[in-house]
């Protein structure tokens, strides 16, 4: 992944967040920083949560000044091809670029039935809920502009879990932020296992719920 990165965006800064993970995650990155520079580890003491490990990650990006930050899975169904396709709208003014499943030319070839459902429900469920206006709000390959992050009072965000990339679209989307999609074809895993489970599932419905009736209580009392 790290090569398919540095081949894709030459000049980017790769950061691994790894949760003290017992595979020796934290020895192969330390050996490709050595190797290709420019890579960098970022070790936490425990496992969290998907959203603490990105937040974890941007606050590593503000220490050093970066203008963007990208964020993606490194089990390679986040494409490292489609980066700079995923970056090039960033410096055409927007604010946050998502790769999208659910614009016309995303895919899902790999898919079961029933994990398609689940994902497009929870799409359309967040889209209801919040009127985002955005197609796939559950995509974690996406790039924000720094100062859009800035703005987004992150140490204040809930969701650990599937529901963290919901509450970052409907932070971005409330701090009036650009938004665009771009198509990206979705793989299946190569290696390892999907960590989403029913109480990620759950915890996700119950929170979009809530932040539905958090936005229509304070348009009502506008």
């Amino acid at each position: 992944m790290i090569e398919a990165i540095r081949v894709n965006l030459p000049d980017a800064e790769i950061l691994v967040v790894d949760d003290s993970s017992p595979d020796g995650t934290g020895e192969l990155v330390q050996g490709e920083a050595g190797r290709l520079g420019k890579v960098h580890l970022l070790t936490r003491a425990e496992k969290n949560g998907l959203g603490p490990a990105y937040l974890a990650g941007f606050s590593w990006g503000f220490e050093r000044g970066f203008e963007a930050m990208v964020e993606m899975d490194s089990d390679f169904q986040h494409d490292p091809a489609d980066l700079p396709a995923l970056v090039l709208p960033l410096g055409a003014g927007y604010d946050l670029v998502i790769g999208s499943r659910y614009v016309q030319g995303g895919e899902i070839p790999d898919w079961a039935p029933l994990r398609r459902l689940i994902s497009r429900a929870g799409n359309l469920w967040a889209d209801f809920a919040l009127a985002l206006g955005v197609n796939d709000s559950t995509a974690g390959f996406r790039a924000y502009r720094a100062d859009l992050l800035a703005r987004m009072d992150l140490a204040t965000v809930r969701a650990r879990g599937y529901g963290f990339q919901i509450e970052m679209t409907s932070r971005a989307h409330d701090a009036d932020a650009r938004i665009k999609e771009v198509p990206i074809r979705f793989h299946e895993r190569e290696h390892g296992s999907s960590k989403m489970s029913i109480h990620t599932v759950v915890e996700a419905f119950v929170l979009v719920g809530w932040w539905g009736i958090r936005r229509i209580s304070r348009s009502a009392s506008a």
